[in-house]
């Protein structure tokens, strides 16, 4: 396994999709970006099938072996284990409806889901790093429940629109990208620039957004993150294979 074979993973079933994949969970646990056993994440394999973490592992000791492939009729088709039914339903639709993001991450972690929890919540161009983001963010308002049915699975992918990022009011962030390296980088910068807002807003001082044109400016450098997501995730594969080896293990 190489470093860069896990970066080259979308749409595999095979060795490298599933180490890549792995890698994504165990890093959220570093990062404090999962809860409990509920979050998923979820790489395209084709049209109809992906990659899914099992309900009931902590992601702290998933492995590349432990992920099932299912299609999207919720078939367990590869691997041990049940899909738990939000983690169906939410990932099914925007695969489907959204074929370019072929990685699919789902979280509940505490600042940006902090934000979504405000009335009118937004990530704010108080930072570089939120800046970053400007025109990539989607925001579904209106909390409809456990994303336990199809309907609510299909709302959430609407919601998305043309958008990498949906923040979900009153329940979490979905990032997705086209493959897990970017997909994680998504999730670690909007957490970031998430706690820097909240932070920020903690100390009662009013907050110092930039102007429209530097955002502009700013966000327009995205275009050249690409390597940069590939540069850090393989940093931090490169941790994991020192630190964490077994989450490769087939």
């Amino acid at each position: 396994m190489t470093l860069r074979a896990l970066t080259a993973a979308a749409g595999n079933a095979g060795a490298a999709g599933r180490q890549a994949l792995a890698a994504s969970f165990r890093l959220a646990v570093r990062f404090d970006l999962h809860e409990a056993i509920d979050n998923h994440f979820s790489l395209s394999v084709d049209k109809h099938r992906f990659l899914i973490n099992p309900y009931g592992i902590h992601w702290s000791r998933l492995k590349a072996r432990d992920l099932l492939v299912v299609d999207d009729e919720g078939r367990v088709l590869e691997g041990e284990g049940e899909v738990e039914a939000t983690a169906l339903f939410i990932h099914a639709a925007i695969h489907r409806r959204h074929p370019n993001a072929a990685c699919v991450l789902h979280t509940h972690m505490p600042y940006a889901t902090a934000i979504a929890c405000s009335e009118g919540g937004r990530l704010e161009p108080v930072s570089q790093t939120a800046a970053l983001f400007a025109g990539r963010i989607a925001y579904d308002d209106h909390y409809g429940g456990l994303g336990d049915n199809a309907e609510e699975g299909d709302r959430l992918a609407a919601a998305m629109g043309d958008k990498p990022v949906l923040f979900m009011a009153n329940h979490g962030i979905i990032a997705t990208g086209a493959d897990p390296a970017e997909a994680f980088n998504t999730l670690y910068y909007i957490e970031r620039a998430a706690r820097l807002q909240v932070l920020a807003g903690s100390t009662g001082r009013p907050l110092k957004s930039l102007p429209p044109e530097v955002v502009a400016k700013t966000a327009a450098g995205w275009a050249g993150m690409a390597d940069h997501a590939r540069r850090h995730f393989e940093a931090l594969v490169d941790v994991l294979d020192t630190e964490e080896p077994d989450y490769a293990a087939l």
